[in-house]
């Protein structure tokens, strides 16, 4: 989804909601200038950030970016065009998804450009996540540890522990990952 759409998409929902900018960034935890560009399509949101946004809405990230689309019927195999991308140009997330809003499992293939994060501030939400990383490597900060995971390591954690990625590195950084419940 393009940053334009995904600012569009906020705004509709602020205003569904009868929400004010300011109402939305105070249940959102972030500042209201934040909001105001994002729905301008002034700047694409980190991941943490339309994370917040969107629970506001009782919403999760797949549920936001699957909501108006129409599957005739379930595919088996999902063609790279029909991946979701969740992430902006910095972290790419794509959700491998088939439609249905009764999955049991989350699957992303991210791509983290050099020096990138899903955000300032950490993550967290309900179940398990697990992935392993094909090229580069990518830092994870996980409550007060951080761990450095290297290309062909994996990892597995609770995501109810904050937590965030980074890449510190100068080169690319590709991830395949998964996690439970379908929340994220």
């Amino acid at each position: 989804m393009e940053t334009d759409s995904i600012g569009k998409k906020i705004a509709q929902l602020r205003k569904e909601y009868k929400l004010s900018q300011r109402e939305l960034a105070e249940k959102a935890d972030i500042t209201h200038s934040a909001i105001s560009s994002i729905e301008n399509s002034k700047v694409s949101p980190s991941v943490s950030s339309l994370h917040k946004i969107v629970k506001v809405f009782d919403m999760s990230l797949s549920e936001f970016f699957t909501q108006d689309q129409a599957f005739d019927e379930r595919p088996v195999v999902i063609k790279p065009d029909q991946l979701i991308e969740m992430g902006n140009e910095q972290v790419s997330m794509k959700l491998v998804c088939d439609g249905r809003k009764d999955r049991q499992m989350g699957f992303l293939i991210e791509v983290y450009q050099p020096h990138s994060s899903t955000g300032l501030i950490s993550i967290k939400h309900e179940g398990e996540e697990s992935g392993t990383v094909l090229e580069g490597e990518i830092e994870l900060a996980l409550g007060d540890k951080t761990y450095v995971i290297g290309e062909g390591e994996s990892y597995l954690f609770d995501t109810s522990i904050p937590h965030k990625f980074t890449n510190r590195t100068d080169k690319l950084c590709r991830i395949v990952s998964a996690h439970t419940p379908a929340s994220f």
